[in-house]
């Protein structure tokens, strides 16, 4: 099944994410190091994903490495546990989203990295 997140413009939700942590007294800086974290991009590659306004299947099909713990990443997002999500891509969709919120809520850094 193809939802439509998946062709959506990984830019277009990205300042979106960073609105919901700056509303929360966090930073850009912190949702991109998160976002770096998940997907192995660094600074760079990340800017490089923006500019071409890539959609979120590229996004995650060409991440450097998704991180070793993602496995370590549990709850609910969107009335569904992040866990038990079968699509692939839709799961490192909801990692994401899930670490988004961690960070919202104020979880420290160490937490949200599974350290």
């Amino acid at each position: 099944m193809n939802h439509k997140i998946f062709t959506a413009s990984f830019a277009s939700v990205y300042p979106l994410y960073v609105q919901k942590a700056e509303r929360k007294h966090r930073t850009k800086e912190e949702v991109d190091t998160i976002i770096c974290w998940l997907c192995g991009y660094d600074k760079e590659t990340l800017q490089n994903q923006l500019d071409k306004q890539v959609d979120f299947e590229t996004f995650f099909n060409e991440a450097p490495c998704i991180h070793p713990n993602v496995s370590l990443i549990k709850g609910v997002v969107c009335g569904v546990r992040v866990e038990e999500i079968e699509d692939p891509l839709m799961q490192k969709i909801r990692y994401l989203d899930k670490l988004i919120d961690e960070l919202a809520k104020g979880k420290s850094m160490d937490k949200i990295l599974r350290k």
